[in-house]
Protein backbone atom coordinates (compact mmCIF):
# COMPACT_ATOMS: atom_id res chain seq x y z
CA UNK A 1 0.00 0.00 0.00
CA UNK A 2 1.55 3.32 -0.98
CA UNK A 3 2.07 6.06 1.57
CA UNK A 4 -0.05 9.00 0.61
CA UNK A 5 2.05 11.73 2.17
CA UNK A 6 4.84 11.40 -0.32
CA UNK A 7 4.99 13.69 -3.34
CA UNK A 8 3.10 12.53 -6.38
CA UNK A 9 5.54 11.21 -8.93
CA UNK A 10 3.30 9.16 -11.16
CA UNK A 11 2.96 10.53 -14.66
CA UNK A 12 -0.32 10.73 -16.52
CA UNK A 13 -1.02 7.76 -18.74
CA UNK A 14 -0.26 7.91 -22.45
CA UNK A 15 -2.22 10.16 -24.77
CA UNK A 16 -3.98 7.14 -26.24
CA UNK A 17 -5.37 6.17 -22.85
CA UNK A 18 -6.22 9.73 -21.92
CA UNK A 19 -7.99 10.28 -25.23
CA UNK A 20 -6.43 13.74 -25.43
CA UNK A 21 -3.18 15.01 -26.91
CA UNK A 22 -0.79 16.36 -24.34
CA UNK A 23 1.89 17.48 -26.76
CA UNK A 24 2.91 21.05 -26.07
CA UNK A 25 1.49 21.01 -22.53
CA UNK A 26 3.72 22.11 -19.69
CA UNK A 27 3.30 19.74 -16.72
CA UNK A 28 2.79 21.30 -13.30
CA UNK A 29 5.07 20.36 -10.40
CA UNK A 30 4.10 17.33 -8.38
CA UNK A 31 2.23 18.17 -5.19
CA UNK A 32 2.54 16.82 -1.64
CA UNK A 33 -0.53 16.36 0.52
CA UNK A 34 -0.01 17.50 4.11
CA UNK A 35 -1.77 14.82 6.15
CA UNK A 36 -0.47 12.33 8.75
CA UNK A 37 1.44 9.41 7.28
CA UNK A 38 -0.70 6.37 6.51
CA UNK A 39 -0.06 3.23 8.58
CA UNK A 40 0.94 0.55 6.09
CA UNK A 41 -1.45 -2.14 7.35
CA UNK A 42 -5.00 -3.38 6.74
CA UNK A 43 -7.76 -2.13 8.96
CA UNK A 44 -8.70 -4.55 11.77
CA UNK A 45 -10.99 -7.41 10.76
CA UNK A 46 -13.84 -6.20 12.97
CA UNK A 47 -13.75 -2.74 11.36
CA UNK A 48 -13.65 -4.25 7.86
CA UNK A 49 -16.66 -6.42 8.70
CA UNK A 50 -18.64 -3.32 9.70
CA UNK A 51 -17.55 -1.45 6.58
CA UNK A 52 -18.44 -4.32 4.27
CA UNK A 53 -21.84 -4.71 5.89
CA UNK A 54 -22.52 -1.00 5.30
CA UNK A 55 -21.60 -1.30 1.63
CA UNK A 56 -23.64 -4.44 0.96
CA UNK A 57 -26.64 -2.90 2.71
CA UNK A 58 -26.43 0.17 0.46
CA UNK A 59 -26.04 -2.04 -2.61
CA UNK A 60 -29.25 -3.88 -1.75
CA UNK A 61 -31.14 -0.66 -1.12
CA UNK A 62 -30.07 0.87 -4.44
CA UNK A 63 -30.25 -2.25 -6.60
CA UNK A 64 -26.50 -2.07 -7.21
CA UNK A 65 -24.85 -5.32 -8.18
CA UNK A 66 -21.40 -4.02 -7.31
CA UNK A 67 -19.45 -1.33 -5.51
CA UNK A 68 -15.85 -0.27 -5.04
CA UNK A 69 -14.79 1.28 -1.77
CA UNK A 70 -11.66 2.71 -0.18
CA UNK A 71 -11.18 3.71 3.45
CA UNK A 72 -7.92 5.16 4.73
CA UNK A 73 -7.49 5.78 8.47
CA UNK A 74 -3.87 6.93 8.83
CA UNK A 75 -3.63 5.89 12.50
CA UNK A 76 -5.11 2.42 11.94
CA UNK A 77 -4.95 1.04 8.39
CA UNK A 78 -6.69 0.80 5.02
CA UNK A 79 -9.42 -1.14 3.28
CA UNK A 80 -9.70 -1.00 -0.50
CA UNK A 81 -12.00 -3.53 -2.11
CA UNK A 82 -14.41 -4.43 -4.86
CA UNK A 83 -17.71 -5.75 -3.50
CA UNK A 84 -20.46 -7.73 -5.19
CA UNK A 85 -20.67 -8.54 -8.90
CA UNK A 86 -20.39 -6.73 -12.22
CA UNK A 87 -23.99 -7.58 -13.09
CA UNK A 88 -26.93 -9.74 -12.03
CA UNK A 89 -25.27 -12.49 -14.05
CA UNK A 90 -22.09 -12.29 -11.97
CA UNK A 91 -18.51 -11.26 -12.72
CA UNK A 92 -15.85 -10.15 -10.25
CA UNK A 93 -15.57 -6.54 -9.14
CA UNK A 94 -11.95 -5.58 -8.52
CA UNK A 95 -10.66 -2.51 -6.74
CA UNK A 96 -8.63 -1.30 -9.73
CA UNK A 97 -11.63 -0.90 -12.04
CA UNK A 98 -12.46 2.52 -13.53
CA UNK A 99 -15.81 4.29 -13.13
CA UNK A 100 -17.34 7.71 -13.68
CA UNK A 101 -16.47 10.29 -11.06
CA UNK A 102 -19.87 12.05 -11.24
CA UNK A 103 -19.91 15.50 -9.57
CA UNK A 104 -16.40 15.03 -8.21
CA UNK A 105 -15.56 16.31 -11.70
CA UNK A 106 -17.11 19.65 -10.75
CA UNK A 107 -14.75 19.96 -7.79
CA UNK A 108 -11.84 19.44 -10.19
CA UNK A 109 -13.17 22.11 -12.52
CA UNK A 110 -13.31 24.51 -9.57
CA UNK A 111 -9.77 23.48 -8.57
CA UNK A 112 -8.63 24.94 -11.86
CA UNK A 113 -10.66 28.14 -11.50
CA UNK A 114 -9.13 28.77 -8.09
CA UNK A 115 -5.66 28.00 -9.45
CA UNK A 116 -6.19 30.49 -12.27
CA UNK A 117 -7.33 33.07 -9.71
CA UNK A 118 -4.22 32.39 -7.62
CA UNK A 119 -1.90 33.01 -10.55
CA UNK A 120 -3.74 36.19 -11.57
CA UNK A 121 -5.29 34.94 -14.80
CA UNK A 122 -8.78 35.76 -13.53
CA UNK A 123 -10.61 36.74 -10.37
CA UNK A 124 -13.28 34.67 -8.67
CA UNK A 125 -15.23 37.94 -8.40
CA UNK A 126 -15.36 38.30 -12.19
CA UNK A 127 -18.85 38.18 -13.71
CA UNK A 128 -19.33 34.99 -15.69
CA UNK A 129 -20.00 37.14 -18.75
CA UNK A 130 -16.33 38.20 -18.70
CA UNK A 131 -15.31 34.67 -19.63
CA UNK A 132 -18.36 33.08 -21.27
CA UNK A 133 -20.08 34.71 -24.22
CA UNK A 134 -23.76 34.64 -25.15
CA UNK A 135 -24.99 35.12 -21.60
CA UNK A 136 -26.73 38.50 -21.79
CA UNK A 137 -28.29 39.56 -18.52
CA UNK A 138 -26.17 37.22 -16.41
CA UNK A 139 -23.47 39.67 -15.37
CA UNK A 140 -24.87 39.57 -11.83
CA UNK A 141 -23.37 36.09 -11.34
CA UNK A 142 -19.69 35.65 -10.42
CA UNK A 143 -17.30 32.78 -10.97
CA UNK A 144 -17.19 32.27 -7.20
CA UNK A 145 -20.96 31.83 -7.10
CA UNK A 146 -20.70 29.09 -9.72
CA UNK A 147 -18.39 27.07 -7.47
CA UNK A 148 -20.25 27.95 -4.27
CA UNK A 149 -23.51 26.75 -5.85
CA UNK A 150 -25.16 30.10 -5.18
CA UNK A 151 -25.57 31.34 -8.77
CA UNK A 152 -29.29 30.61 -8.78
CA UNK A 153 -28.98 28.81 -12.12
CA UNK A 154 -31.04 25.65 -12.54
CA UNK A 155 -29.51 22.38 -13.69
CA UNK A 156 -29.71 21.32 -17.31
CA UNK A 157 -30.04 17.70 -16.16
CA UNK A 158 -33.55 18.34 -14.85
CA UNK A 159 -34.71 18.81 -18.45
CA UNK A 160 -32.57 16.23 -20.18
CA UNK A 161 -32.68 13.07 -18.03
CA UNK A 162 -35.29 11.56 -20.34
CA UNK A 163 -33.22 12.38 -23.41
CA UNK A 164 -30.04 10.81 -22.09
CA UNK A 165 -31.98 7.80 -20.83
CA UNK A 166 -33.13 7.11 -24.38
CA UNK A 167 -29.86 7.97 -26.11
CA UNK A 168 -26.78 7.71 -23.84
CA UNK A 169 -24.41 7.72 -26.82
CA UNK A 170 -25.43 11.19 -28.02
CA UNK A 171 -22.61 13.72 -28.05
CA UNK A 172 -23.70 17.03 -26.52
CA UNK A 173 -22.28 20.48 -27.19
CA UNK A 174 -21.66 22.18 -23.81
CA UNK A 175 -23.31 25.36 -25.01
CA UNK A 176 -26.43 23.41 -25.91
CA UNK A 177 -26.48 22.00 -22.37
CA UNK A 178 -25.94 25.49 -20.99
CA UNK A 179 -28.93 26.74 -22.97
CA UNK A 180 -31.17 24.14 -21.34
CA UNK A 181 -29.93 25.22 -17.92
CA UNK A 182 -30.41 28.95 -18.34
CA UNK A 183 -33.77 28.43 -20.02
CA UNK A 184 -35.20 27.13 -16.75
CA UNK A 185 -36.42 29.59 -14.10
CA UNK A 186 -33.73 30.73 -11.73
CA UNK A 187 -33.70 28.95 -8.38
CA UNK A 188 -33.02 32.19 -6.51
CA UNK A 189 -31.16 35.48 -6.80
CA UNK A 190 -27.35 35.18 -7.09
CA UNK A 191 -25.76 34.74 -3.69
CA UNK A 192 -29.07 34.17 -1.90
CA UNK A 193 -28.92 30.40 -1.29
CA UNK A 194 -27.32 27.14 -2.32
CA UNK A 195 -28.86 25.16 -5.17
CA UNK A 196 -27.55 21.96 -6.76
CA UNK A 197 -26.92 22.61 -10.45
CA UNK A 198 -24.70 20.95 -13.05
CA UNK A 199 -25.04 24.16 -15.08
CA UNK A 200 -22.71 25.91 -12.63
CA UNK A 201 -19.83 23.55 -13.33
CA UNK A 202 -20.57 23.50 -17.05
CA UNK A 203 -20.19 27.29 -17.25
CA UNK A 204 -17.11 27.13 -15.01
CA UNK A 205 -15.58 24.71 -17.51
CA UNK A 206 -16.29 27.07 -20.40
CA UNK A 207 -14.64 29.88 -18.42
CA UNK A 208 -11.55 27.71 -17.85
CA UNK A 209 -11.27 27.00 -21.57
CA UNK A 210 -11.56 30.69 -22.42
CA UNK A 211 -9.01 31.74 -19.79
CA UNK A 212 -6.44 29.10 -20.75
CA UNK A 213 -7.19 28.74 -24.45
CA UNK A 214 -6.99 24.97 -23.96
CA UNK A 215 -9.59 22.16 -23.85
CA UNK A 216 -10.83 21.43 -20.36
CA UNK A 217 -9.56 17.83 -20.60
CA UNK A 218 -6.03 19.11 -21.16
CA UNK A 219 -6.24 21.63 -18.32
CA UNK A 220 -7.55 19.05 -15.84
CA UNK A 221 -4.71 16.73 -16.81
CA UNK A 222 -2.08 19.47 -16.43
CA UNK A 223 -3.37 21.15 -13.29
CA UNK A 224 -5.13 18.41 -11.30
CA UNK A 225 -4.39 14.83 -12.35
CA UNK A 226 -0.71 15.11 -13.13
CA UNK A 227 0.40 17.14 -10.08
CA UNK A 228 -1.46 14.73 -7.78
CA UNK A 229 -0.33 11.57 -9.54
CA UNK A 230 -3.88 10.51 -10.44
CA UNK A 231 -2.89 8.08 -13.18
CA UNK A 232 -6.44 6.77 -13.79
CA UNK A 233 -8.27 10.10 -13.70
CA UNK A 234 -9.10 12.08 -16.84
CA UNK A 235 -11.90 13.68 -18.82
CA UNK A 236 -12.51 11.39 -21.82
CA UNK A 237 -13.14 12.42 -25.38
CA UNK A 238 -16.88 12.81 -26.11
CA UNK A 239 -17.19 9.70 -28.29
CA UNK A 240 -19.28 7.02 -26.53
CA UNK A 241 -17.05 4.74 -24.45
CA UNK A 242 -16.82 2.75 -21.24
CA UNK A 243 -14.95 4.36 -18.32
CA UNK A 244 -11.85 2.32 -19.15
CA UNK A 245 -10.50 -0.96 -20.53
CA UNK A 246 -11.37 -2.57 -17.17
CA UNK A 247 -14.38 -0.77 -15.75
CA UNK A 248 -17.20 -1.29 -13.29
CA UNK A 249 -20.50 -1.80 -15.11
CA UNK A 250 -22.96 1.04 -14.56
CA UNK A 251 -26.76 0.68 -14.36
CA UNK A 252 -29.76 2.98 -13.99
CA UNK A 253 -32.98 1.52 -12.58
CA UNK A 254 -36.25 3.22 -13.50
CA UNK A 255 -39.73 3.15 -11.93
CA UNK A 256 -42.71 1.91 -13.92
CA UNK A 257 -46.06 3.69 -14.26
CA UNK A 258 -47.07 2.46 -10.81
CA UNK A 259 -43.85 3.76 -9.27
CA UNK A 260 -42.31 0.30 -8.79
CA UNK A 261 -38.58 0.31 -9.49
CA UNK A 262 -37.09 -2.21 -11.91
CA UNK A 263 -34.34 -3.79 -9.85
CA UNK A 264 -34.03 -6.97 -11.92
CA UNK A 265 -33.39 -5.49 -15.37
CA UNK A 266 -31.80 -2.05 -14.91
CA UNK A 267 -30.69 -0.16 -18.02
CA UNK A 268 -26.99 -0.54 -18.78
CA UNK A 269 -25.10 2.79 -18.93
CA UNK A 270 -21.55 1.49 -18.85
CA UNK A 271 -20.96 2.95 -22.30
CA UNK A 272 -22.03 6.52 -22.99
CA UNK A 273 -20.70 9.90 -24.03
CA UNK A 274 -18.80 11.85 -21.39
CA UNK A 275 -20.16 15.06 -22.93
CA UNK A 276 -23.44 14.88 -21.00
CA UNK A 277 -21.58 15.22 -17.70
CA UNK A 278 -18.72 17.28 -19.10
CA UNK A 279 -17.19 19.74 -16.65
CA UNK A 280 -19.79 18.76 -14.05
CA UNK A 281 -19.68 14.97 -14.07
CA UNK A 282 -17.81 13.62 -17.11
CA UNK A 283 -14.46 12.50 -15.67
CA UNK A 284 -13.49 8.90 -14.99
CA UNK A 285 -11.32 7.71 -12.11
CA UNK A 286 -10.38 4.78 -9.86
CA UNK A 287 -10.97 4.30 -6.14
CA UNK A 288 -7.33 4.90 -5.12
CA UNK A 289 -7.21 8.05 -7.24
CA UNK A 290 -10.49 9.18 -5.72
CA UNK A 291 -9.28 8.67 -2.16
CA UNK A 292 -6.06 10.56 -2.83
CA UNK A 293 -7.98 13.33 -4.55
CA UNK A 294 -10.28 13.69 -1.53
CA UNK A 295 -7.26 14.32 0.69
CA UNK A 296 -5.85 16.85 -1.77
CA UNK A 297 -9.19 18.62 -2.05
CA UNK A 298 -9.74 18.79 1.70
CA UNK A 299 -6.25 20.19 2.36
CA UNK A 300 -6.28 22.59 -0.63
CA UNK A 301 -3.07 20.93 -1.79
CA UNK A 302 -3.31 22.48 -5.26
CA UNK A 303 -3.79 26.02 -3.93
CA UNK A 304 -1.79 28.57 -1.91
CA UNK A 305 -2.10 28.23 1.85
CA UNK A 306 -4.05 31.51 2.08
CA UNK A 307 -6.72 30.47 -0.44
CA UNK A 308 -10.21 31.51 0.66
CA UNK A 309 -11.92 28.64 -1.19
CA UNK A 310 -13.72 27.31 1.91
CA UNK A 311 -13.97 30.60 3.80
CA UNK A 312 -17.70 31.21 3.44
CA UNK A 313 -19.66 27.94 3.52
CA UNK A 314 -23.41 28.19 2.99
CA UNK A 315 -26.16 25.83 4.22
CA UNK A 316 -27.08 23.17 1.68
CA UNK A 317 -30.77 23.51 2.48
CA UNK A 318 -33.31 24.17 5.25
CA UNK A 319 -34.14 20.45 5.42
CA UNK A 320 -30.50 19.42 5.84
CA UNK A 321 -28.38 19.27 9.04
CA UNK A 322 -26.55 22.43 10.08
CA UNK A 323 -23.23 20.60 9.73
CA UNK A 324 -23.83 20.07 5.99
CA UNK A 325 -22.61 23.10 4.01
CA UNK A 326 -21.19 23.95 0.58
CA UNK A 327 -18.30 26.11 -0.59
CA UNK A 328 -15.82 26.23 -3.45
CA UNK A 329 -17.15 23.30 -5.45
CA UNK A 330 -17.18 21.05 -2.36
CA UNK A 331 -19.40 19.97 0.49
CA UNK A 332 -18.39 20.15 4.14
CA UNK A 333 -19.89 17.54 6.45
CA UNK A 334 -18.68 18.04 9.98
CA UNK A 335 -14.89 17.87 9.75
CA UNK A 336 -15.01 16.20 6.32
CA UNK A 337 -14.58 18.01 3.01
CA UNK A 338 -15.34 16.42 -0.34
CA UNK A 339 -17.85 15.96 -3.11
CA UNK A 340 -20.50 13.45 -4.12
CA UNK A 341 -23.01 13.02 -6.86
CA UNK A 342 -24.75 11.09 -9.55
CA UNK A 343 -24.30 10.43 -13.24
CA UNK A 344 -26.09 7.79 -15.33
CA UNK A 345 -24.83 4.42 -14.12
CA UNK A 346 -22.95 5.50 -11.00
CA UNK A 347 -23.27 7.17 -7.59
CA UNK A 348 -19.89 8.38 -6.33
CA UNK A 349 -18.60 10.10 -3.19
CA UNK A 350 -15.22 11.07 -1.75
CA UNK A 351 -14.57 12.86 1.55
CA UNK A 352 -11.53 13.47 3.75
CA UNK A 353 -10.70 15.05 7.09
CA UNK A 354 -7.85 17.55 6.54
CA UNK A 355 -6.62 17.22 10.12
CA UNK A 356 -6.56 13.45 10.61
CA UNK A 357 -6.16 12.50 6.95
CA UNK A 358 -9.01 9.98 7.16
CA UNK A 359 -10.41 9.51 3.66
CA UNK A 360 -13.36 7.55 2.28
CA UNK A 361 -14.28 6.95 -1.35
CA UNK A 362 -17.09 4.86 -2.77
CA UNK A 363 -18.97 4.12 -5.98
CA UNK A 364 -22.25 2.22 -6.35
CA UNK A 365 -23.13 0.92 -9.80
CA UNK A 366 -26.81 1.86 -9.93
CA UNK A 367 -27.77 5.53 -10.19
CA UNK A 368 -31.48 5.05 -9.48
CA UNK A 369 -32.97 6.42 -6.28
CA UNK A 370 -32.06 9.25 -3.94
CA UNK A 371 -29.05 11.22 -5.17
CA UNK A 372 -27.77 11.71 -1.61
CA UNK A 373 -27.19 7.97 -1.21
CA UNK A 374 -23.48 7.97 -2.03
CA UNK A 375 -22.90 10.77 0.49
CA UNK A 376 -24.83 8.91 3.19
CA UNK A 377 -22.78 5.80 2.52
CA UNK A 378 -19.48 7.72 2.63
CA UNK A 379 -20.51 9.28 5.93
CA UNK A 380 -21.54 5.90 7.33
CA UNK A 381 -18.14 4.51 6.38
CA UNK A 382 -16.43 7.55 7.92
CA UNK A 383 -18.32 7.09 11.19
CA UNK A 384 -17.17 3.46 11.35
CA UNK A 385 -13.58 4.23 10.34
CA UNK A 386 -13.29 7.12 12.80
CA UNK A 387 -13.52 4.57 15.62
CA UNK A 388 -10.98 2.13 14.17
CA UNK A 389 -8.47 1.22 16.89
CA UNK A 390 -5.01 2.71 16.66
CA UNK A 391 -2.16 0.55 15.42
CA UNK A 392 0.93 0.05 17.57
CA UNK A 393 2.65 3.37 18.20
CA UNK A 394 -0.32 5.39 16.91
CA UNK A 395 -3.01 7.43 18.67
CA UNK A 396 -6.72 7.43 17.90
CA UNK A 397 -7.76 11.02 17.01
CA UNK A 398 -10.13 12.64 19.50
CA UNK A 399 -12.25 14.48 16.92
CA UNK A 400 -15.67 12.97 16.30
CA UNK A 401 -18.40 13.33 13.67
CA UNK A 402 -21.83 14.88 14.32
CA UNK A 403 -23.69 11.76 13.18
CA UNK A 404 -23.65 8.04 13.80
CA UNK A 405 -23.22 5.19 11.34
CA UNK A 406 -26.73 4.02 12.20
CA UNK A 407 -28.25 7.40 11.30
CA UNK A 408 -26.68 7.24 7.85
CA UNK A 409 -27.79 3.60 7.46
CA UNK A 410 -31.34 4.66 8.33
CA UNK A 411 -31.24 7.36 5.63
CA UNK A 412 -30.19 4.82 2.99
CA UNK A 413 -32.70 2.17 4.05
CA UNK A 414 -35.48 4.76 4.34
CA UNK A 415 -34.91 5.75 0.72
CA UNK A 416 -34.43 2.23 -0.66
CA UNK A 417 -35.75 1.66 -4.17
CA UNK A 418 -35.20 -2.09 -4.06
CA UNK A 419 -35.66 -4.68 -1.33
CA UNK A 420 -34.67 -2.85 1.84
CA UNK A 421 -32.19 -4.65 4.08
CA UNK A 422 -32.69 -4.81 7.82
CA UNK A 423 -31.22 -1.78 9.56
Amino acid sequence: MRRWRRSAAIAIASAGVLAIALSGCTPQQSVSIDVPAQVDAPLPDATVAELQDAVTSAMTATGSTGAIVGVWAPWSGTWVSGVGAQSLAGGEVTSDMSFRAAEVTGAMTCDVLYELAADGTLSMSDPITTWVSNLPGYDDITLRELCDGTSGLASYTATLEGAVLGNPERVWNPRELMAYGIARPRLNAPGAAYGTSATNYLIAGLAVERATNEPLATVLAERVAQPLGLSSTFLPAPAPATPGPSSLNGYWSQPNAEGVWNCTEPADFTEMSSSYGGAAAGAVTSITDLGRYAQALATKALLPADSDRFANPVPVGPDQPSWFTAAGGTFQAGSLIGQFGWTPGYMTAAFADPATGMSVAVVLNNSGGNKLTSAWLAWELAAIASKAPAAAGQTLPEAGLPWTAQQMRDNIVGNAICAAPAS
